[in-house]
């Protein structure tokens, strides 16, 4: 007599929304992504406040500020400028601070939980490799989107206090309503979070790579700090199109009336192809990855 066996029922599949909010919860969770958090929030009423006492920088020098988005440029346009205050604080953060947290939140979605033995549960799971790493890019875009509007808040806020709501008007003289001065810092955050997805993109390539968070974290920093000084070479002029902050000095144009376009669509494309390569460097080393 032979007893029938009950066919095993279907494997259940977790649904992208329920990780996401798993992941995301994770990550604002970590002390060091709130003292991030606050830091970016805080650095622009720094800087309003020095533009208030001091006047603004003496611009010695004179050189292209690529490696910072014009940052030092736009600061001496943000005296008295209630609408240039935000985005200059943008410009400067792009130079290391953004693409700290880019950087860090990569890190901590691959390496970081292989370091913690937690990754494997993800790998053993019923949730396939490139459900992962939806999850995890969705995870690493969703806190570089707060950090880079956190800061822009920021310092609207601290430039509508300081400088007081008529204070707004674009580098071309003309002055702005609350439609337009919104209109040009929504550009501005969508822009630079573009190219902080193509920092955090690189970021998780590597990630997939190591079981070592600060390696990530060091070699993306110590690639931004390289491209910082190729770009200051003139011999290597044929190197700089493929350089991902060649484009940062055009944050700047937002604040032109009109918006000259060129430069900010073509760091978007570029921006746009880092994303692309990164995320399939992860892919591709993801799906042979053993746990």
């Amino acid at each position: 007599m032979t007893t029938a066996t009950a066919p095993a029922g279907p494997v259940r599949t977790i649904g992208v929304a329920r990780l996401l909010r798993s992941e995301l919860r994770w990550i604002f969770r970590r002390p060091r992504t709130i003292v991030v958090l606050a830091l970016l929030a805080v650095m622009p009423v720094i800087i309003g406040i020095g533009l208030a006492v001091v006047g603004g920088p003496t611009g010695r020098g004179g050189g292209e500020d690529g490696a910072n988005g014009g940052g030092e440029t736009l600061l001496a346009a943000a005296v008295g400028n209630a609408l240039v205050l935000p985005i200059a604080a943008l410009g400067i953060g792009m130079g290391l601070l953004l693409p700290l947290v880019a950087a860090m939140a990569g890190a901590d979605a691959i390496a970081g939980e292989a370091s913690h033995g937690t990754l494997r549960g993800w790998l053993v799971a019923p949730v396939s490799r490139g459900r992962l790493l939806a999850v995890k890019t969705l995870g690493v875009g969703v806190v570089t989107l707060v950090a880079v509007t956190l800061m822009a808040v920021s310092g609207v806020i601290t430039g509508l206090v300081l400088n007081g709501p008529d204070a707004v008007f674009t580098l071309s003289g003309t002055s702005l309503g609350f439609g337009g001065v919104v209109g040009k810092i929504a550009l501005s955050v969508l822009w630079v979070t573009l190219q902080m997805w193509g920092v955090g993109a690189v970021a998780l390539a590597i990630s997939t790579c190591t079981e070592h968070p600060m390696l990530v974290v060091v070699s993306v920093l110590g690639g931004m700090i390289v491209f910082s000084m190729l770009r200051l070479l003139d011999a290597l002029d044929w190197l700089h199109p493929f350089l991902l902050n060649e484009s940062f000095i055009a944050l700047g144009d937002v604040l032109r009336d009109p918006v000259p376009a060129s430069g900010l669509v073509e760091g978007a494309v570029r921006a746009g192809c880092y994303l692309v390569i990164g995320l399939s460097l992860a892919y591709a080393r993801l799906i042979t990855k053993d746990g």
